[in-house]
């Protein structure tokens, strides 16, 4: 049987939703960013304290097939910019492929259900994995830039400003730069 979990952002996520699994005694099969297969089906008692559980750690068992579409279009955006080192990917066909869904109908559910596009939470989710790697300070803003994907840094920084009102460079410098949990990532562009 496959689960939906909304709000798993990174393996860390994966892991804790395994121990939740565990405690509750269902047993998962695998479990991925957004979603784990168990292999029994789980009782009312089970759901109930697996809710539970999953809330205490962030975490929503989704039962909402939209929901579920919406939480794995996020999923997909976020382990491509945050946990895999291709820049060179056309998030439509991306998603697609991943969603076996047309684009077209993938980004009005989204748009919709979340108030901005997908391209829009694609970029967010962007600036928030410059955020990082600007608080890491082992990159030039140049790396930055063709890590990312963008055609140059003059188009990174115009970005980076436009969403967070000051410069990479400036963000950078601060003493408690300020970095937006990824699943928290939904501001309007």
């Amino acid at each position: 049987m496959k689960l939906s979990i909304k709000n798993m952002v990174c393996p860390r996520c994966i892991t804790a939703v395994e121990n939740v699994l565990d405690e509750v005694q269902l047993q998962p099969e695998s479990v991925q960013l957004g979603e784990a297969i168990i292999l029994t089906e789980p009782s009312e008692t089970q759901l109930a304290e697996l809710r539970q559980k999953l809330q205490i750690q962030g975490f929503e068992l989704l039962e909402d097939s939209k929901a579920q579409v919406i939480d794995r279009i996020k999923s997909v955006i976020i382990n491509h910019i945050h946990h895999s080192g291709d820049n060179s990917i056309v998030f439509s066909e991306l998603l697609a492929s991943e969603l076996h869904k047309d684009y077209s109908g993938l980004s009005k559910l989204f748009s919709a259900n979340e108030g901005i596009t997908i391209e829009q939470y694609i970029i967010l989710q962007k600036i928030e994995k410059v955020k990082e790697l600007l608080q890491y300070n082992q990159l030039t803003l140049s790396q930055i830039a063709d890590t990312l994907g963008y055609s140059s840094v003059a188009h990174l920084s115009a970005q980076f400003r436009k969403i967070t009102g000051i410069t990479p460079t400036a963000f950078r410098t601060q003493t408690s730069p300020q970095r937006l949990p990824l699943d928290a990532v939904t501001k309007k562009v």
